[in-house]
């Protein structure tokens, strides 16, 4: 395996785990963002407010984009183990 093949690799691996999070942690930032407004506007700081929309929000789009993230993971194993003998060599 060449510098150039493993480069590649990691780039390939790099993008899809960022692709496959990029859902989860965006779905995280915009509840925790709309909650943290509503908390400023009402003054209301309830730590249990800001926990229990999110982990709720984050639990439907796991559930959402699990079949995504799973074939994009299949995908990428399945390039992975096919250039495996190239690099071997």
């Amino acid at each position: 395996m060449n510098i150039e093949q493993s480069v590649d690799i990691l780039r390939s691996l790099v993008t899809t785990s960022l692709t496959v999070a990029s859902p989860i942690l965006l779905m995280a930032v915009t509840v925790g963002v709309v909650i943290s407004l509503l908390q400023a506007v009402t003054s209301i700081q309830e730590a249990s407010l800001a926990f229990i929309p999110k982990v709720t929000a984050l639990g439907i789009t796991m559930i959402v984009v699990a079949p995504w993230i799973l074939r994009t993971l299949m995908d990428f194993t399945i390039q992975f183990l096919n250039r495996l003998p190239e690099a071997a060599r």
